[in-house]
């Protein structure tokens, strides 16, 4: 990939992503808002959490975005049983009786972590671990994944019962948690024509491991204004009740705030926001357009915020005014 200058390169990246989502547009009907939100965390490097009841085809968007990228794709059904073994790999005997290292479903550039809340902690810090470091660890050897490696992880939000729920510090190394909604009226009507005839419709590759990876390198280089950084550091820390930058409402209606991840992945993602609407540098807007993902999983609500009927995206939307 031999472009003149950084500008070139991040027209070419405007390019790539619109042929991306009209390939995926072929399967996926609706779900826009979804698709960016999906597509940003990859080419910010980042592992995504998608929360939404069952049918809203989860899944079917995570294979139809692993074949557009031209990347190897795994699916793990997370169970109560799952041991940590189960998706790492395991040390057998061969013939020679020496141990031979068979790896698991975890070495894919694209892993869907199906209902990560069903699995018991010991299995989640497995995943976690490798989310973080990119690498796993067994008998005592140290194994790198494949990049570019993407973890995306659901979640039902309804049967909460037999469930594990994932503890903060480690639902902090998801960059953003995404809710899907039902379609409307007619992209349900639409999904029905499309997914009850003969004829089926399979995306075309459009990017390389090696393409994906340099986007990623390229936004990271975008330059950002010392007020847009100051905005995005502003807007996570005054999540935190009790300090210099939280309003009433926060102090009310919060026991905990976003960590300092939350500052760092809101410029990461204003970059890539930035880059997929053309533009060279981000600006506020563009911190604002990815804060409700990267913040509705970082904020607790207290026992009086629940009494109030106050929700999580409530809060947001005060903080965003």
């Amino acid at each position: 990939m031999n472009y003149t200058s950084d500008k070139e390169a991040i027209d070419a990246f405007v390019v790539s992503y619109k042929k991306l989502n009209s390939e995926i547009a072929k399967v996926i009907v609706g779900q826009d808002e979804v698709v960016k939100s999906v597509l940003t965390s990859i080419f910010s490097n980042g592992h995504c959490l998608l929360v939404g009841v069952p049918g809203l085809a989860k899944t079917l968007l995570v294979n139809t975005i692993s074949e557009a990228l031209g990347l190897s794709y795994n699916r793990i059904q997370f169970t109560p049983d799952l041991m940590p073994s189960d998706i790492i790999g395991t040390e057998i005997l061969d013939d020679t009786r020496q141990f031979k290292f068979i790896q698991g479903p975890l070495f894919a550039n694209i892993i869907l972590a199906d209902e990560i809340n069903r699995t018991p902690p010991k299995t989640q810090s497995a995943l976690l671990e490798a989310m973080q470091e990119r690498a796993v660890t067994t008998a005592g050897k140290r194994y790198v994944l494949d990049k570019p490696f993407f973890v995306l992880a659901t979640q039902n939000p309804i049967e909460q019962e037999g469930t594990y729920p994932l503890p903060e510090a480690q639902l902090d190394r998801f960059m953003f948690n995404i809710w899907l909604d039902y379609p409307s009226f007619a992209e349900e009507l639409n999904i029905v024509k499309q997914t009850t005839g003969a004829v089926g419709v399979k995306p075309n590759k459009v990017l390389s491991a090696e393409e994906i990876l340099f986007y990623q390198q390229l936004l990271t280089k975008l330059p950002v204004a010392d007020n847009v950084l100051e905005y995005a550091v502003k807007l996570a820390t005054s999540t935190r009740p009790g300090t210099k930058y939280a309003n009433e409402t926060i102090n009310n209606y919060l026991s905990w705030g976003a960590g300092p991840r939350a500052s760092q992945y809101l410029v990461i993602g204003a970059k890539t926001n930035a880059a997929i609407n053309g533009k060279y540098s981000p600006d506020i807007e563009d911190v604002k357009a990815v804060a409700p993902a990267v913040l509705r999983h970082r904020i607790v609500r207290n026992y009086k915020a629940e009494a109030d009927g106050l929700s999580v995206e409530d809060i947001i939307k005060e903080l965003l005014k």
